[in-house]
């Protein structure tokens, strides 16, 4: 069964590659979605898969790429909304 969280990560994680890095791992455990920068500076992920596929892409937030400082990931679930692919939006 397919799930959606939105997942709102805080810091230091706007022009440190972080979106490409999130589109990477998602796309390596199956994740289909999107990111996005938010004006406030934080990235959102909005992601659709499975329990477990998801829980790994929410354990690799908080690391993302090494020039990122991840202060706080939050997670919230949604109704489940079915996605193409994993993509960058802008």
């Amino acid at each position: 069964m397919v799930q959606t969280f939105v997942i709102i990560i805080s810091g230091k994680v706007q022009g440190v590659y972080y979106r490409q890095s999130a589109k990477q791992k998602a796309v390596e455990l199956g994740v289909t979605g999107f990111v996005k920068n938010l004006p406030d500076g934080t990235v959102m992920l909005i992601a659709t898969a499975t329990k477990e596929q998801l829980d790994k892409l929410v354990d690799w937030c908080p690391k993302g790429p090494p020039a990122a400082r991840v202060s706080d990931v939050k997670v919230m679930e949604e109704e489940a909304h079915p996605y193409e692919a994993f993509t960058i939006s802008r």
